[in-house]
Parts: C-alpha cells; sequence; structure tokens
C-alpha cells in the first residue's frame, strides 16, 4: 500500500496502526534517505504498541530495546554497520526469537537477512519539505 504524509505526527499515526496489528517476531525493515522519517514511524510504531518511553534512532548504539509494552521493541539502526555479518556479530539472531518487533533501519544494510516474511516500509521525500511517501508491503489491514 502507499500513503502519502504531510507532517512527522501523520507519519507517527502511520507507525502507530502498524504497531497495533503487530505480531510477535515481526521484523520490519525500513528503507529511505536520511531524515526521511524512519525513527518518526517507529516512534508511532511504540506508541501503537503501547511503549511509552522516548524513542530515538539508535545509531550509536545499534539496537534500542524497549520491553515496556503489548510486545517488545527492538529498535536497530544500520546506518553505521556494512554487512550481515556485523549484525550477526551483536546477536541479531537471538531478537526476532524474544517475541518482539524487530524495526531496522537502514536494512539495505543487510539485505540478504529479509525475506517474504519481511514487512518492508519505504519512506522517500514528496514534493513539499513535510510530505512523505510511504510504501509498505508484506501486511495487510493497515
Amino acid at each position: 500500500m502507499r500513503y502519502t504524509t504531510v507532517s512527522p505526527e501523520e507519519t507517527e499515526r502511520l507507525g502507530e496502526g502498524l504497531g497495533r496489528l503487530a505480531q510477535p517476531g515481526m521484523v520490519i525493515a525500513y528503507t529511505g534517505d536520511l531524515g526521511a522519517g524512519k525513527t518518526a514511524f517507529t516512534r508511532g510504531l511504540a506508541r501503537g504498541l503501547g511503549i511509552t518511553e522516548r524513542i530515538t534512532s539508535p545509531t550509536f548504539t545499534i539496537v534500542d530495546e524497549h520491553l515496556e509494552g503489548r510486545l517488545p521493541l527492538f529498535h536497530f539502526d544500520l546506518y553505521r554497520l556494512f554487512s550481515a555479518d556485523d549484525l550477526y556479530d551483536i546477536g541479531w539472531e537471538d531478537y526476532p526469537a524474544r517475541g518482539g518487533v524487530c524495526a531496522v533501519e537502514w536494512s539495505e544494510r543487510a539485505e540478504e537477512l529479509w525475506d517474504e516474511t519481511t514487512v518492508r516500509v519505504d519512506i522517500r521525500r514528496g514534493a513539499e519539505d513535510s510530505q512523505r511517501l510511504i510504501t509498505i508491503t508484506g501486511v495487510e489491514g493497515l
């Protein structure tokens, strides 16, 4: 499905809808330019999971764990990684098995890990500064 949002709040609301549909072990792979809105979408995703703590991009920590919601959220930022091997080095294989939702920014850095069960969220800038063009595949009912 394709969506157009015109503010960070609208992008968050779209993420919140996905959070309400999320199931244990769901992997969400984000693509999009720097500053496109991946973290805003994840803030909404967290809210849809019932997480109230502050959500920021884990650029320097690689992964932030938010455990308080209906399902845990494991928020990854692969910007500083170079391959899927780097992700395995930090224990990637354990995260989906923990029954939470893995939201992965800069997922193209580990493309070989994603399969047909992966939900894909592509966020691009639109014609206006605040406009975002968002394509979501791999989930129904959003």
